[in-house]
């Protein structure tokens, strides 16, 4: 059974990240099978707050090197979690600005 950390992997702090915040929108990285369903009712456990709708994509692997060795990263799924209007922000996200 999925917990709610098993599906929410880590918060994204990027500076797009940060700019989206100002509109309640807020990035996660989450398990790769996770569905919008079950990413909602994540982070309307973990952060107490209400949840309008999930976008997700997946984000491909790309090519990496190092010297001689070549390889690829891995492929892994984000999520852009929009609050509703009446919920509060999440006090994690605060401290960052």
């Amino acid at each position: 059974m999925k917990t709610v950390y098993d599906i929410i992997r880590r918060p994204l702090i990027t500076e797009a990240s940060m700019d989206m915040t100002e509109n309640k929108k807020y990035v996660f990285e989450v398990m790769k099978s996770a569905t919008k369903p079950e990413i909602a009712e994540a982070v309307e456990k973990m952060f107490k707050v209400k949840v309008a709708y999930v976008n997700t994509m997946t984000m491909k692997k790309k090519p990496k090197r190092l010297g001689v060795h070549s390889g690829y990263t891995s492929e892994w799924k984000k999520a852009i979690v929009q609050l509703t209007e009446d919920s509060d922000t999440i006090e994690f996200f605060d401290g960052m600005r």
